[in-house]
């Protein structure tokens, strides 16, 4: 059990391992195999290599975290990990209004907002409150989590960062309008929208103001952050591209005068985002040229995630879609019996989202077939989060949500390359194991005190 233990607590640190092999290979080389307990030793040393490595490789294939809305600074809603196979409900917490937040889940803690003004901190496990902030408005802005802070706006104006320990405020900076936009912390610098039309870049540490960039409409849209720019959308109707580090204008992208809610997300040099004038586009980053539209029957207010050259987008048309990424060609759609405003989540080649028929669906990545629904009490706004096998997500019932997927081991989902690495790792150390045998055999016949040889003996 030591051993394990040593095993176990080392091998997260691969300097430290790779040192500790190398200097034990050394020595054993230099003894050149003297002796059956360095021969031996050689052996449990090639064992715990890949003991350690399949520790490595589990740790990595069950281990994640969502820090932000849509998973990442370029907003892609896509995350590494297990997919939720079946929809058992682990936890419900109730909070007192509805839950249009969309949950950030890091070290197996769930930090969402409510309609109650407050922001929660929630055990990922078995949903017992950790702690709550009380804020002067409703909270539908989603929290990002970010080196010890929760950072998040409210409609009382206010952008908070609190501490992730116990929800202390730490700072907060008033805007003139509601936030509802989801804040994207990247390099240092916070970045997010409010209603009073503008899009602001703060100090993380300290909430100063950087710069803001105004707009001609609210700005609910959530900022990406790629290629040292801002994408962010506008009530006035526009995609904008800011520069990150000073908010100078570099493009904007005319959708017609009506609401850009939806946030973009940028993969590959193109931002992805929708219009509440019926369509979705495809952008260039760099100038904001039109690569490719597609027209839906309705609204369209989600957010993309894009995972394997294949972007999925939700429409009051109440449709989830899955479009090439390159072309926007459809692939398939979805119908559920109600507006989609929630954003989908890509884990493990499964979407997940939303529905304002109160359903949360799963969908097969590849064909859209339904893998399995669940229903809650109230319209689901709020975007899933998937970590470690589980998901979690709001509801208008006033209730986050956290469903478990089947109970499955680790190495069932590892990848081609983990499993081509394991299998490599058992080879070479059944490769040095029979070199080691060999050596120890010409080692004793080579010593063997040797006698008279059968003719000899037959002379004598």
């Amino acid at each position: 059990m030591l051993i394990f233990a040593f095993l176990l607590d080392f091998h997260v640190n691969e300097h430290v391992r790779n040192k500790f092999y190398f200097t034990l290979t050394v020595y054993f080389m230099r003894k050149n195999l003297k002796s059956k307990l360095a021969a031996a030793f050689v052996v449990v040393l090639c064992l715990s290599m890949f003991l350690a490595l399949v520790l490595q490789v589990t740790a990595q294939q069950s281990s994640g975290d969502w820090p932000m809305f849509r998973a990442n600074i370029m907003h892609t809603g896509e995350a590494a990990g297990s997919p939720v196979l079946y929809p058992k409900l682990l936890w419900n917490f109730t909070t007192g209004n509805i839950v249009v937040s969309s949950p950030a889940v890091v070290n197996r803690v769930v930090y969402i907002g409510s309609g109650d003004d407050n922001v929660y901190a929630l055990n990922a496990t078995n949903g017992r409150p950790l702690w709550n902030y009380t804020t002067g408005g409703p909270v539908y802005s989603s929290p990002a989590v970010i080196n010890g802070v929760v950072y998040i706006g409210s409609n009382d104006a206010n952008v908070y960062a609190l501490n992730i320990t116990n929800g202390a405020k730490i700072w907060n900076y008033k805007t003139h309008g509601p936030v509802v936009s989801s804040p994207n912390v990247a390099n240092g610098v916070l970045y997010i929208g409010s209603e009073d039309s503008n899009v602001y870049a703060l100090n993380a540490s300290d909430g100063a103001k950087l710069w803001n960039f105004t707009t001609g409409g609210a700005v609910d849209s959530s900022p990406a952050v790629a290629c040292g720019m801002v994408y962010v959308g506008s009530d006035d109707g526009n995609v904008y591209g800011l520069n990150a580090t000073d908010g100078a204008y570099v493009w904007d992208r005319p959708t017609g005068p009506i609401f850009v809610w939806s946030s973009p997300s940028v993969v590959n040099g193109i931002v992805y985002v929708g219009s509440d004038n019926d369509n979705f586009y495809a952008l260039n980053a760099t100038t904001g040229t039109q690569i490719w539209y597609y027209p839906t029957l309705g609204d369209v207010g989600s957010s993309p995630a894009v995972a394997g050259g294949v972007v999925y987008i939700g429409s009051d048309d109440d449709d989830v879609y899955a479009l090439n990424a390159a072309t926007g060609a459809k692939i398939w759609n979805y119908n559920t019996s109600l507006y989609v405003g929630s954003a989908p989540a890509v884990v493990g080649g499964v979407v997940y989202v939303g529905s304002y028929d109160d359903n949360i669906y799963a969908l097969n990545a590849k064909n859209g077939n339904k893998l399995w629904q669940y229903i809650t009490e109230g319209h689901v706004a709020s975007s899933p989060a998937v970590v470690n096998g589980a998901l979690y997500v709001g509801s208008f019932d006033g209730k986050v949500y956290a469903l478990a997927g089947s109970p499955t081991t680790p190495t069932l989902h590892l990848s081609f390359n983990a499993l081509f690495i394991i299998f490599g790792a058992v080879a070479a150390v059944v490769v040095v194991a029979t070199l080691v045998t060999i050596l120890l055999f010409r080692k004793r016949f080579r010593d063997k005190p040797s006698g008279p040889s059968l003719r000899q003996r037959a002379l004598l």
